[in-house]
């Protein structure tokens, strides 16, 4: 979100275009604080060859029930029609924490495109319910990387999150073991990814600290967060990447 609509549009071109034969999906986030640039980054997704759009609710002017929320998307998905249309519910960014079982009733009538949601939120409850009254053709992905396994058990389709950039080798392993019904090595995975998160948290972990891991941890120069997102001292990176290493040795 902190990226203007021009620079989005440019970012999403270069993801469509490098993902040409290596990766089967390229998701286009096109959520924005005001209907009209999500609707412009809608229809430039479809315009690019993207696979499919997600919107996340607007969260300085807040919808204040799945009515107006619903109503928000259908316009959003409406700028791309052909285009599988996804809801990102991440509460603890948006402020928004309408049950996600309330924003999905006779939401396909309204959006014909729709298909799924990226649940970023720890109410497995609400989860559970989305996806065992939800049609098939319907994909719940889920963005807690902390509690990935509780969420598979609970019938999600994948996952998407951030800590997958520089870890997604040992949350495809937990993946891996969870569908061999190996529960307990899933289980020594998700402990592993915990016990960094916690240690991490101890620090300061926020998206600034995260983004700075990417760049160290994958080796790829990222550059800096913006502000308001503050950079992350080397000192406090290095301890959490020395952590990360002792965690992952024998992985």
């Amino acid at each position: 979100m902190s990226l203007t609509v021009a620079e989005r549009k440019i970012l999403a071109e270069e993801w469509c275009q490098k993902a040409k034969g290596r990766l089967d999906h390229v998701i286009v986030h096109v959520g924005c604080m005001n209907l009209k640039d999500s609707k412009e980054l809608a229809a430039h997704a479809e315009q690019i060859g993207a696979h499919a759009i997600a919107a996340m609710a607007p969260f300085f002017f807040k919808p204040r029930t799945a009515d107006v929320l619903r109503w928000f998307l259908q316009e959003v998905a409406s700028a791309a029609p052909t285009l599988p249309f996804y809801y990102y519910h991440i509460p603890s960014v948006t402020g928004v924490n309408l049950p996600v079982r309330d924003v999905l009733e006779g939401i396909e009538e309204l959006i014909p495109s729709f298909r799924g949601v990226k649940f970023s939120g720890a109410d497995l409850m609400d989860f559970g319910y989305c996806v065992s009254n939800s049609p098939p053709h319907w994909s719940f992905l889920y963005g807690m990387d902390e509690q990935l396994l509780a969420a598979l058990a609970m019938g999600a389709d994948g996952a998407v999150g951030s800590t997958y950039n520089y870890a997604g080798r040992h949350f495809n392993k937990l993946t891996s073991a969870f569908k061999d019904g190996d529960v307990v090595q899933a289980r020594k995975m998700q402990f592993k990814m915990q016990e960094l998160l916690c240690y991490a948290m101890k620090l300061g972990f926020d998206l600034g600290v995260n983004k700075q891991l990417m760049s160290e941890l994958s080796g790829l120069s990222l550059g800096p967060p913006r502000l308001p997102v503050a950079p992350c001292s080397d000192a406090v990176v290095g301890l959490i990447v020395k952590k990360y290493q002792h965690i992952f040795a024998d992985c």
